[in-house]
């Protein structure tokens, strides 16, 4: 009987001291079979971006590929307009800003004369008709026809030589960095009434979409938005847009396109600006029908 519990207590030991070593490999290695010693893989940085939707299906496709190819740091891009991610960067909403126009004398007076400015590609704004209005003959507008729509003293096609159909005048909303360039080269002043405009809107895409479902309707939009079946791109004063004519200078309504930060970028920002502003960020821009900045 003495032998039996010796044995049956020699058993237990023996069990306890197994089961020991296996738990104290497994605070060791946890349970993944990481080795003893090794270090967690270091989470990356987050970069968010805002601001002009016409900036951004470049800003879009840049940190795709960035995002893609590198594991540091993470980007993330959303709209609003210029005015808004101007205001997201100056108040720490977001890192990095998407511009179609410069920061504004007000806007360095309300937050302060803190941007750091980043020239990053070149666009145009396109005058864009319903395609049964460039297939009735407007295919040219010039300024003072544009104008005159915007201003609502010309409402109807036919006194271009057009179609008897009201004209449907469709713009950007305030806050627009595309708004705000249409006003300054086409009216005359960023603060200019437009008593033509039937609808505003809040991007480049909300416009196309007006006017792809009309059969009447004139509006503005970045360049790289003017392409589709059912509306064109009319010339402006004798010139189509388009890369060429941006970056020869002669078409009158191209413009540069910007990014900013409050401040000194941080680390995650400026590799992302590298990238925007180097040779895989020009490559995507000349893809997408944008004009590089270098």
């Amino acid at each position: 009987m003495y032998l039996m519990n010796k044995n049956a207590i020699s058993f237990f030991v023996a069990v306890l001291a197994i089961v020991a070593t296996l738990s104290f490999s497994g605070c060791i290695g946890g349970d993944d079979g990481n080795e003893v010693g090794a270090k967690e893989p270091p989470e990356s940085v987050s970069v968010s971006v805002s601001g002009s939707t016409t900036v951004m299906p470049f800003i879009e496709a840049c940190a795709e590929e960035f995002n893609r190819v590198q594991e540091d740091v993470k980007v993330s891009v959303t709209g609003g307009g210029s005015g808004v991610g101007i205001k997201n960067a100056a108040t720490g909403l977001s890192d990095l800003a998407m511009a179609s126009r410069q920061v504004k004398d007000e806007e360095n007076k309300n937050y302060g004369d803190n941007f750091e400015e980043y020239l990053v590609a070149y666009d145009a704004i396109a005058v864009v008709v319903s395609r049964p209005i460039y297939d009735s003959g407007i295919e040219e507008l010039g300024q003072e026809d544009v104008k005159a729509i915007y201003n609502g003293e010309i409402n109807n096609w036919k006194y271009l030589g057009g179609p008897d159909e009201q004209i449907y005048v469709a713009a950007r909303e305030v806050g627009s960095g595309t708004r705000d360039t249409f006003n300054k080269m086409v009216m005359g002043s960023e603060e200019a009434e437009t008593p033509g405009v039937i609808t505003n809107h809040g991007s480049n895409a909300e416009v196309k979409t007006v006017v792809t479902n009309s059969d009447k309707a004139i509006a503005y939009l970045g360049l790289n938005y003017a392409a589709g079946e059912k509306l064109h791109a009319v010339a402006y004063d004798g010139v189509e847009p388009s890369a060429k004519t941006i970056r020869d200078g002669t078409y009158p309504l191209a413009r540069e396109l910007y990014m900013y930060s409050w401040g000194e970028p941080s680390e995650g920002a400026q590799k992302f600006l590298n990238f925007v502003t180097g040779e895989e960020g020009r490559k995507i821009a000349e893809d997408m029908g944008f004009v590089p900045a270098s």
